[in-house]
């Protein structure tokens, strides 16, 4: 490919990401661009080092516009069983939130994280199917159930309605010293 090209693709990427209503896999956007899938990771994270407001989901890219400022948003450290994922979801999206991400902190590998974009009982439903159609597990394994979530909601008394709740089913932690001065 000449140099231009991959100018040229990454405007296509970003018209397609603009023309979309819902996230665009890069298995798709590398379709579109007739290159790999790893051509496309490559050329998001060009566009993202370029300023461009794109956003990884479990279901594809996102392109964020501007808009409205940010909904407020928290990070909650949570331990509970595989078991009861569906249910620490489930309480946060019944309440307003959308679980943004997930992370561990693990002790050889540091920060492993993904976005998630979790905001309805649907998302809900399409993830815990992800997780049982494949052979991975969640990350809280790694970690004896330990992980933490950003969580967004239209205001902060959301967020507290959220933090309230998951702390009387017992799924909050306390973060580490470490981990509240590196994560927050």
């Amino acid at each position: 490919m000449s140099a231009g090209s991959g100018d040229a693709r990454r405007e296509k990427i970003m018209g397609a990401l603009r023309g979309s209503e819902s996230p665009l896999s890069g298995a798709a956007l590398a379709e579109r661009c007739g290159v790999s899938r790893q051509v496309v990771v490559t050329d998001i994270a060009l566009l993202r080092t370029r300023g461009e407001k794109i956003v990884s989901t479990n279901r594809g890219y996102v392109l964020i516009a501007d808009g409205p400022p940010p909904r407020p948003a928290r990070l909650f450290k949570c331990r509970h069983t595989a078991e009861q994922t569906v249910d620490e979801l489930t309480c946060v999206v019944d309440l307003g939130g959308c679980v943004e991400d997930v992370f561990v902190n693990h002790r050889v590998y540091g920060k492993v994280s993904s976005e998630l974009g979790i905001s309805s009982r649907r998302d809900v439903e399409r993830f815990m199917a992800e997780l049982a159609s494949g052979v991975s597990a969640p990350l809280m394994e790694v970690t004896s159930g330990y992980h933490f979530h950003h969580v967004s909601a239209g205001s902060e008394e959301a967020l507290d309605e959220v933090e309230r709740a998951l702390s009387e089913r017992g799924y909050l932690a306390e973060p580490t010293d470490y981990e509240a001065a590196t994560f927050s």
